[in-house]
């Protein structure tokens, strides 16, 4: 605590003396190429400029374009060029101390627009997923309030997005488990983007990603494009910025939480080789030692990309990322009886996991080819002592690991009559290793499960998607089908039984009014831990009774889309699950059982789990304009799952009523006799003065503002809980599944503030931040149930009946309500 006050006020002094400095220079510069996006191409003589200033150029032979001299800021840049879409980008960062290097890939018009104009929009609609797509900028990641740079919080302010507890990055997307969301970075497949990841659901406590590395963010909670499969949820396709060209440039942060150093710049003098390499090291366990965390985690996390742009205009990259999470107790923090808890039942988790691929697009005339070569790997050690003394027993032991060999090809091309047409194969080489000893209640007993598991089998798959406009490009329909299969068992083999079909439109009402729709059928395959589990007799006691999972979604809207950078949209959504994995000792569907840290899904399962969700979203939505930014979210949703009786019962992610709100402000600082100064001096030469330019010196307020229904929880059987063979074996309740999912938490809400102060030197900038997390703030949980002894724990135990069969324990509950707010102080350097 000593050093975060030190921190602090070390922070304060500086912002004191950079505050009255007179800062000069003027040395923003966007650049980038205009590239046909059907074979990346050139496109000579486009139009680029920056609406707001009046200033643009045109592409030269290559492509390229380049807008010189701007004050640093935030800009909007339009695109247009005859014969093309226009394609327009917000909110694009312009610094001193690097160029903004942004590409535009514009496509062919299909037709001569006569009656509709559509006009360039910085809100991102495909014709494959006109509905339920949001892109996020790396600007919006970083400055939200509350988020700490961790994209999967950021992504809680969109509609239709919960998550099960404020401090865990579990989604939950339209009433959907944490497991059935997709993460793709730059076209390779992660399999999770948290540390401490929950096996066999996906979440986890802290983001891995370095937002720094990051471009943008498309996040699909619907409509999924043909070539992402596995996903009931959402997709994320991660694109990394292009790395700076001019020289080696690096940035360096530090946190509440961690320290990180990212490289970026060109590898050869001819600058076709790039490099982009990050990494970061966490403090994180001082921050959970200074609220009293009875667990103290620590994370390391790398990401690297290497780039080749070859002679004839194709491209090849090597990418990767990967974690080292280590997790120990906190011993000393059990002066609380919910202290005493978490170290009775939260075991020792260790996780190293990695992705790595590479990527070859070959162009073509009218189209490119796009090859990819991955593999990714997760080993997963998780283990809990008796009375977490090492010296003792393990009460808890599991090591597992699973490996992916993935090889993917896709062909996108522009066929006569303007249709676009993508279509591609994918094979995997899957590996699942498991090694168990843990508890599980077997007919209201426990029983020590204990089992080695190693299984190998092969995915295959193929896709395909065309797209064409109609009516003068008032409407636009896309095709899409995927079909999936594995020879992990007879069930699953026919990949004919996994046909996804999916379609899609779009109709122009008015250039700023559109009605969007999409419906289609999608396939998730069970996780590993459950695919490997085996029975006592060592053979696979899941492989003739799971299927791959079924989710049929309709999704229907309408949009509205402002002269001011604003949206307005309205959709409902429903979703059909089938063959969802059902849990045989509980008798409830595995969407009902919940995910934490651990392991999910290990455990006797069939495919009879059926289930629905449904709902409306609102979204408004405000770009960067005028200095001003927000986002009103709203969704009316529910979530149900049939129990053993085949009625329909709210399952875990049932969050009804979800608010989100956030507003910010940008405010420039520049003394205004500077400002005047340095418009004389552009007029002298010759330049228009750009009198409403953003600054030198910048302010950013944020206010984040979440509010939701508490989620449903299967209440505790206290007597079965009270036994204490039962008690002895898992320290903590057990849930009366006749009464499945039957109360509900308490309100959850959440307000979040973030202060950023920017300079913009001559060849560098400096950024500091303050952000205050759950001020005020309300989550609420199951109550726990607990041994009786008081709450200092000095008290002996009680039983009754001892000796007897029916021995018990006297147990008592306590609230699980927490109010946490989390301080937190930041420096960033770019140069």
């Amino acid at each position: 605590m000593n050093a975060l006050k030190n921190f602090s006020l070390g922070s304060i002094w500086m912002v004191s003396i950079l505050l009255s400095l007179p800062i000069w220079g003027q040395n923003g510069l966007i650049k980038g190429r205009i590239l046909d996006a059907k074979n990346s191409q050139p496109i000579m003589g486009a139009s680029v400029g920056i609406p707001s200033l009046g200033l643009g150029g045109i592409s030269n032979l290559e492509g390229e374009y380049e807008i010189a001299n701007l004050e640093p800021g935030f800009y909007t840049l339009t695109v247009s060029y005859l014969g093309y879409e226009s394609q327009t980008k917000s909110e694009i960062q312009v610094t001193n101390s690097r160029p903004a290097n942004i590409d535009f890939f514009l496509e062919e018009e299909s037709e001569a627009v006569e009656e509709v104009v559509i006009k360039a929009s910085p809100f991102k609609q495909k014709a494959e997923s006109p509905t339920s797509l949001q892109t996020i900028g790396t600007a919006e990641i970083q400055r939200n309030p509350g988020g700490n740079r961790d994209i999967s919080k950021v992504i809680r302010i969109l509609p239709g997005v919960t998550t099960t507890n404020s401090f865990r990055n579990d989604l939950i997307i339209r009433g959907g488990a944490p497991n059935e969301n997709r993460f793709f970075w730059d076209d390779i497949e992660v399999p999770n983007i948290n540390h401490y990841a929950t096996q066999g659901a996906s979440g986890g406590p802290q983001g891995l990603l370095n937002v720094d590395l990051i471009s943008e963010v498309d996040f699909f909670s619907g409509a999924f494009p043909a070539n992402r499969g596995n996903s009931l949820s959402s997709v994320f396709n991660f694109r990394q910025k292009n790395a700076r060209d001019d020289r080696l440039g690096l940035t360096a942060s530090v946190g509440a939480t961690d320290v990180s150093l990212a490289l970026e710049g060109p590898l050869d003098k001819n600058k076709n080789h790039s490099l982009l390499l990050s990494a970061r090291q966490s403090y994180l366990q001082f921050l959970f030692d200074a609220i009293g965390l009875s667990f103290l985690p620590t994370y390391n996390d790398f990401q690297f990309k290497w780039q080749y742009k070859l002679p004839n205009k194709d491209l090849f990259y090597v990418t990767g990322l990967g974690a080292i999470d280590r997790f120990k107790l906190n011993l000393d923090a059990n002066e609380t009886p919910e202290q005493r808890y978490q170290l009775d039942n939260i075991p020792v988790n260790n996780q190293w996991n990695y992705a790595i691929g590479a990527v070859y697009k070959k162009f073509q005339k009218n189209g490119y080819y796009t090859f990819v070569l991955s593999r990714n790997m997760l080993n997963n050690d998780i283990f809990k002592h008796e009375e977490n003394d090492e010296s003792l027993p393990r009460t808890f032991d599991y090591n597992s690991q699973e490996s992916e060999n993935k090889l993917r090809l896709e062909h996108s091309l522009r066929l006569k009559g303007d249709y676009k047409l993508s279509y591609g194969l994918g094979y995997q080489y899957v590996r699942y290793f498991n090694r168990s000893n843990l508890q599980a209640l077997v007919g209201g007993s426990p029983q020590l499960v204990s089992y080695q598991t190693e299984l190998f089998f092969h995915k295959y798959a193929a896709f395909g998607q065309i797209s064409k406009r109609f009516l003068q490009d008032r409407l636009n329909l896309s095709v899409g089908m995927r079909l999936d299969g594995n020879s992990y068992s007879e069930l699953m083999a026919n990949p004919l039984e996994q046909f996804s079909p999916r379609l899609a439109l779009s109709y122009a009402i008015t250039p700023q009014i559109s009605f969007n729709a999409n419906a289609g059928i999608f396939y998730q395959l069970p996780a590993y831990t459950a695919l490997g589990f085996r029975s006592n007799d060592g053979s696979l006691a899941n492989q003739d009774r799971l299927k791959f999972i079924r989710n049929q979604q309709l999704v229907a809207g309408f949009s509205y889309l402002s002269e001011t950078a604003s949206k307005i949209s309205v959709e409902a959504y429903y979703k059909k699950y089938d063959n969802y994995p059902f849990l045989l000792n509980e008798q409830i569907a595995l969407a009902n059982f919940g995910a934490d840290f651990g392991v999910v899904g290990a455990a006797p399962l069939d495919d009879r789990g059926e289930g629905r969700s449904y709902g409306l979203e609102f979204l408004f939505q405000q770009r960067l304009y005028k200095g001003f930014y927000g986002i009103l979210a709203y969704t009316l949703g529910r979530s149900e799952f049939k129990n053993q009786a085949g009625d329909y019962v709210v399952s875990s992610w049932d969050s009804r009523h979800i608010v989100n709100a956030a507003l910010g402000k940008t405010i420039p600082m520049m003394n205004q006799k500077i400002r005047k100064a340095r418009n004389e001096k552009r007029e002298a030469k010759g330049k228009s003065a750009i009198t409403k330019a953003l600054v030198n010196q910048e302010l950013q307020l944020g206010l984040n503002i979440r509010m939701q229904t508490g989620l449903p929880y299967t209440p505790y059987n206290d007597s079965l809980s009270a036994l204490v063979q039962n008690w002895n074996s898992f320290n903590e309740g057990l849930r009366d599944y006749s009464q499945l999912n039957s109360e509900r938490t308490n309100l959850f809400y959440g307000v979040d503030f973030r202060v950023d102060y920017k300079w913009y030197f001559p060849k560098w900038s400096l950024q500091l931040y303050f952000d205050l997390q759950n001020f005020p703030s309300q989550a609420a949980s199951q109550p726990r149930l607990i041994l009786e002894q008081g709450d200092d724990g000095d008290q002996p135990v009680t039983i009754i009946n001892e000796g007897q069969p029916d021995a018990a324990y006297l147990l008592r509950s306590i609230d699980n309500t927490s109010s946490v707010t989390v301080p937190s102080i930041g420096v960033i350097i770019q140069y």
